[in-house]
């Protein structure tokens, strides 16, 4: 059995875990920086840009204050490539045997993605405790969360996709669900236009909460 690093767990720090899509590797601090300042004290960056890798070594050697990592890891070189850049944590969202087994041997706190009850087993026989639910809400939200707590309770969700800060409180009223991930907090006009007070507005009221 694989056993996964699961202490320090990044994506407790908050109630929210914000999916941060950076295509300008210029709005990669003052972004940090902004949701730190609205007390979001952790961010996924996912690697679906050029600048991504440069945008989390940028981020970790400027905003100490933020924990970073790398999302939408999707093949084992993409976890060691977000080593290289200095991610504190790592998210996939799904798990193949050699993306997980990547992820567990980089020694970082992973979070992988699983999106049936067969997936999330599997995890558990390697040892995780914690997953990332994708997508969401097109996996059939709420009612679908209740179904996988009722035969696989001890394994908690970060559920992604489709989750806005309308449906994040209903979410995180569920026993199972221990974060979510969004990208509300981070609109695209607000990085355009460098309205970073905007962002951090939406990252206090994400951070108030209750989960």
């Amino acid at each position: 059995m694989e056993h996964n690093v699961v202490a320090p767990l990044p994506w407790m720090k908050s109630p929210v875990l914000p999916v941060a899509t950076i295509s300008d590797v210029a709005h990669a601090v003052p972004l940090a920086r902004a949701l730190s300042s609205g007390g979001i004290s952790v961010i996924e960056v996912v690697l679906r840009t050029p600048c991504s890798l440069q945008a989390i070594e940028r981020i970790r050697s400027e905003v100490p204050d933020i924990t970073v990592g790398a999302g939408t890891l999707v093949t084992p070189r993409d976890v060691d490539e977000a080593v290289a850049a200095g991610a504190q944590f790592l998210v996939s969202p799904g798990a193949t045997p050699e993306v997980r087994g990547s992820m567990t041997e980089s020694g970082l706190p992973a979070l992988p993605g699983a999106a049936t009850v067969t997936e999330l087993m599997s995890l558990i026989d390697h040892g995780y405790e914690h997953a990332k639910l994708f997508p969401a809400e097109s996996s059939g939200g709420i009612s679908y969360i209740r179904a996988l707590g009722s035969v696989v309770p001890h394994i908690k969700l970060c559920p992604t996709g489709g989750i806005d800060q309308a449906n994040a409180p209903s979410y995180l009223n569920e026993p199972n669900v221990m974060c979510v991930g969004g990208s509300w907090l981070i609109p695209d006009r607000a990085a355009l236009d460098g309205r970073w007070e905007q962002v951090s507005a939406l990252a206090a009221q994400a951070a108030a909460l209750a989960r």
